[in-house]
């Protein structure tokens, strides 16, 4: 049976708005928290899924209905954010001052289903560390982390996502988790 996301792309691209609205309500709020996980502004986050949202419109005779609309739609998303992080890390300075609490608390504004305030304050501590050490990653292993962990993608449709063989994909991923797992040994 033919995957809804598909059938509402083909139309979509014969003209049918509603279809498309659909398509942007099924993958508004997943696009925006990867943008969100990789940016880490919620304004950036927000221009990231209008971006996204706009490529899609301009390109559904691009999409190959034969691979899955996730995995094409959030290629388009991951690329966006990957060349914002780029253009942004030039503008990066030493000496620039950051408004409080800048990028550093936002696990801590999450919903908890923890009980007790003391067990909220040591998970959001311990989220706080983690995000940090994810925000520490080389670029290259901060978006497979990202989108296996956070985004639950599988390794193929980050293969997919990224345009990598699943090989580089478990070698990063690897890494990845040594690395994150030598930085929280020494913060945790």
């Amino acid at each position: 049976m033919e995957q809804m996301d598909v059938r509402l792309a083909k139309l979509a691209r014969k003209g049918d708005r509603a279809a498309f609205a659909e398509l942007v309500e099924l993958y508004k709020d997943k696009i925006f928290h990867l943008a969100y996980r990789m940016l880490h502004s919620r304004h950036e986050a927000e221009e990231i899924v209008q971006e996204t949202f706009l490529r899609v419109f301009t390109n559904l005779d691009r999409y190959d209905e034969f691979q899955k609309f996730s995995t094409w739609i959030y290629r388009i998303g991951t690329n966006l954010c990957i060349d914002r992080l780029r253009k942004r890390k030039a503008t990066y300075s030493l000496d620039a001052e950051m408004k409080d609490g800048e990028g550093t608390d936002w696990y801590s504004t999450l919903p908890s289903l923890e009980d007790t305030p003391d067990e909220q304050v040591v998970l959001s501590e311990t989220q706080t560390e983690i995000r940090k050490s994810i925000d520490s990653l080389p670029e290259k292993y901060k978006s497979v982390v990202i989108l296996r962990y956070l985004q639950d993608l599988s390794l193929q449709e980050i293969s997919d996502v990224l345009s990598m063989p699943v090989t580089t994909i478990k070698t990063r991923l690897h890494r990845g988790r040594e690395f994150l797992r030598k930085k929280l040994e020494r913060v945790l």
